[in-house]
């Protein structure tokens, strides 16, 4: 086998997406086309691999189902309900400092300094 016929065979088994821009226009050309609205040396690597699926005939495949995440539905909060809850949060840190809870008073302290973080964007 020729260096040429082994580097173009290594190419082809690349999966299409993989592959770099050069090649896939390298393949592109090879593909007898009508006149295009882009030409291959203008398109980007999405549409070179669009086209060279559509020539070859490769049907893109979906990925199985994919479970839907639950939508978290933020709902803005007024300064003064920032204020209460940092208030509370507060007491609680105490008491977790108090009861020598580390771990629980850092993660309070936390969650007041995001609260603080979104009372200052509040106009």
């Amino acid at each position: 086998m020729s260096e040429e016929t082994r580097k173009k065979s290594h190419k082809e088994d690349k999966p299409l997406e993989k592959m770099t821009v050069k090649d896939l226009k390298e393949i592109a050309l090879e593909i007898p086309h009508d006149h295009l609205e882009i030409a291959v040396s203008d398109m980007h690597k999405d549409q070179l691999v669009a086209f060279i699926k559509e020539a070859r005939g490769i049907r893109e495949e979906s990925p199985g189902k994919k479970v839907k995440k639950a939508k978290v539905i933020k709902v803005a909060l007024t300064k003064q309900e920032i204020k209460a809850r940092i208030r509370k949060l507060k007491e609680e840190q105490a008491s977790a400092q108090e009861l020598k809870d580390g771990e629980k008073a850092q993660v309070l302290r936390r969650r007041i300094s995001r609260l603080k973080k979104q009372s200052r964007k509040i106009f």
